[in-house]
C-alpha cells in the first residue's frame, strides 16, 4: 500500500512554519515519504476565516504567550533545531514572497526558493517585504530573483496562489502551518508527531 504524501500548507511569514520546515526532513527520512509543500497566503486565510495572528491573539492574555514559548522550546529540542530569530520587522507582508514561491514552482527552483525565503525571514531576518532587500537576499542565495519577482506578477501565478489559499480554507484550514494527510487535517507544528504517526501507519 502506497503511503499518502502529507501536504504542508505554508506561508514563509509564519515562524512556526519555519520550524516545521526544518523538522520535516527527519520525518521524511524516518517514514520514506516526501511532504508536498503548498504555498498559501496567510493573510488571505485570516481574512476568509476571520482569524488573527498569534501576535494579536496572545496579546494581553496572562500565561498564554509564556506557554507558547515553552511549547516552542520543547519542539526545538525534540527535533534538534536551532530556534528561529524573531524578525524585527514582523509582521512582514508576504504577498509578493508567496507569489514568487508559486513562480519558483513554475520555474523549477521551488525547493531552493523555499529554503532561501525561510532563511531570510527567520534564519537571518530581513525586511523581506522591501523589494530591494528581497531581491538582494534571493540573488545572494543563487536564485534569479529578478526573474522570479517578475514572474510573480503574471495572472497564472496570482491565480494559483488564490486557488491554493481558497482550497486550504475549504478543506478546513484557518492558519499556518496546516498539514493534510488525505482528508485528515492537522494544525500547528506540534501536530507533526501525529502527522508522522499517521504516515508511518499508512
Amino acid at each position: 500500500m502506497s503511503k499518502t504524501a502529507p501536504q504542508f500548507m505554508f506561508d514563509v511569514g509564519s515562524p512556526n512554519a519555519y520550524l516545521s520546515h526544518h523538522a520535516i526532513p527527519a520525518i521524511e527520512q524516518r517514514t520514506g515519504v516526501k511532504f508536498e509543500y503548498v504555498p498559501i497566503l496567510l493573510g488571505g486565510i485570516f481574512k476568509a476565516t476571520n482569524n488573527k495572528s498569534p501576535a494579536e491573539t496572545l496579546a494581553g492574555v496572562k500565561n498564554k504567550r509564556e506557554f507558547h514559548d515553552i511549547e516552542t522550546e520543547r519542539f526545538v529540542k525534540r527535533y534538534g533545531l536551532k530556534p528561529y530569530t524573531m524578525n524585527p520587522f514582523f509582521p512582514v507582508n508576504t504577498l509578493n514572497l508567496m507569489r514568487a514561491a508559486v513562480a519558483a514552482q513554475f520555474e523549477g527552483v521551488f525547493e531552493k526558493y523555499v529554503d532561501a525565503a525561510f532563511h531570510h525571514m527567520w534564519g537571518e531576518p530581513k525586511k523581506m517585504d522591501d523589494p530591494e532587500v528581497a531581491l538582494k537576499a534571493f540573488t545572494g542565495s543563487g536564485l534569479d530573483a529578478a526573474k522570479l519577482f517578475s514572474r510573480a506578477q503574471d495572472p497564472d501565478v496570482k491565480a494559483k496562489l488564490i486557488e491554493n489559499t481558497q482550497g486550504a480554507v475549504e478543506r478546513g484550514a484557518f492558519g499556518s502551518p496546516t498539514f493534510f494527510v488525505g482528508k485528515e487535517m492537522f494544525f500547528g507544528k506540534e501536530q507533526l508527531r501525529e502527522v508522522e504517526e499517521m504516515v508511518a501507519g499508512g
